[in-house]
């Protein structure tokens, strides 16, 4: 029999294919479990460190994760191009139902930059009370997608050539496929994200930690205080953590950030109790 505190990885059926699982569970019954929503693309690669040390820390507490590849991610079944924001919904709810179904003790939702919004997008819509934990959270799908789309402008960038994040938008709401990076952007896909954005739409009053890294002069940025202070004066139940270190989801090397680690445990073990 295995030590079920090792990685345990596993496939769940969905709709439209397997979802690459990986269960991180303490020996004994886990008082909690938290469902791990990650970001999009290359964030993800380089993230997945830094996930599964975390995940690792929360099961010696006492904790159970769920790691989860989305449909057309990752180790998943499925094809990007293929992907809908609303298949990425379902799959929260396959998650979600499973460890309903596995660990009978509070589960919550943890997601990383586009993990985050799409937490806080399924957690609104759904009116699901649960708690979340939201690691460097994007919070408007469209700024997304522009910053997303500028990989490819720079990519294309060449004396004659000028290509711009609008016409690459234009190229979308034609219908086109769009492979950036070596991702396949959908049409369906974009018009959704586009239409996502909470910054000035706070999530119910559930229980949010929101852990941001902190800026060049040790502070939070402004955007991000404006955000923040926009949700706590609409009655948002949110408490601010600011961690030093490297952002580990883009950097070139992967890199570890000790800090958000243990600070991360301690709220994430309280949250679920």
């Amino acid at each position: 029999m295995s030590d079920p505190t090792f990685p345990v990885p596993f496939y769940l059926q969905a709709a439209e294919g397997k979802r690459f699982c990986v269960l991180h569970a303490p020996i004994q019954a886990p008082s909690g479990a938290w469902l791990y929503v990650p970001p999009f693309g290359e964030e993800m690669n380089k993230s997945r460190r830094m996930i599964s040390l975390q995940a690792r820390a929360l099961a010696a507490s006492g904790i159970a994760v769920l790691v989860m590849d989305l449909h057309g991610c990752g180790d998943s079944e499925g094809e990007l191009r293929e992907t809908r924001w609303e298949t990425w919904h379902a799959d929260l709810r396959l998650g979600l139902a499973w460890l309903a179904t596995r660990f009978p003790c509070p589960v919550g939702l943890w997601g990383l930059r586009l993990g985050a919004l799409l937490v806080l997008d399924f957690l609104g819509r759904h009116e699901t009370p649960l708690p979340c934990v939201l690691w460097q959270p994007v919070f408007n799908g469209s700024t997304f997608l522009t910053q997303f789309l500028r990989l490819r402008v720079v990519a294309e960038m060449a004396p004659g050539n000028r290509v711009t994040t609008q016409m690459l938008r234009e190229k979308l709401r034609q219908g086109e496929i769009l492979e950036i990076g070596g991702y396949d952007l959908n049409p369906a896909l974009t018009h959704a994200l586009d239409r996502v954005n909470v910054a000035e739409t706070p999530p119910l009053p559930l229980p949010i930690q929101w852990f941001e890294l902190l800026g060049p002069h040790g502070l939070p940025a402004p955007s991000t205080q404006r955000i923040l202070e926009s949700w706590q004066a609409r009655g948002a139940h949110v408490a601010f953590h600011s961690f030093a270190g490297e952002p580990f989801w883009q950097t070139q090397e992967i890199t570890d950030c000790p800090d958000l680690i243990v600070r991360s445990t301690e709220q994430m073990v309280h949250a679920l109790r």
